[in-house]
């Protein structure tokens, strides 16, 4: 918690008390916590618990669609995943992609090419 006082302001406009309840109860992710207890600090971080719910959510939702495709005889369709900073749109990976005919003639033009000095 960031209460903007410095250790000057200790006696004057910050008690000793307060003080000493800020370093007895430091926040789960603070600088003090993770000063004495960096594992236990890093298990507060938000990152962390934000990965673990979006798995969770993956599995329940894995689990769901399992459920749902029990009684019909047919295979479960893979539920789409809970998206996450950082994923790319699959739908536009392979998206026009060249045909192997086309590829395999262009790096044959490339490795024939002789580079110009």
């Amino acid at each position: 918690m960031m209460t903007g006082h410095s250790l000057e302001d200790v006696g004057k406009t910050l008690s000793w008390s307060a003080l000493g309840a800020f370093l007895r109860h430091p926040e789960i992710d603070g600088e003090i916590a993770k000063e004495l207890d960096p594992d236990l600090a890093s298990w507060g971080c938000t990152l962390k618990t934000n990965a673990i719910l979006a798995d969770i959510y993956d599995i329940l939702a894995m689990i769901n669609a399992n459920i749902c495709a029990m009684g019909s005889g047919k295979r479960a369709k893979k539920p789409q995943g809970y998206k996450r900073p950082g994923d790319r749109d699959k739908q536009k990976i392979g998206k026009n992609a060249l045909p192997a005919e086309e590829l395999r003639a262009w790096l044959k033009r490339k490795q024939t090419k002789k580079p110009e000095l």
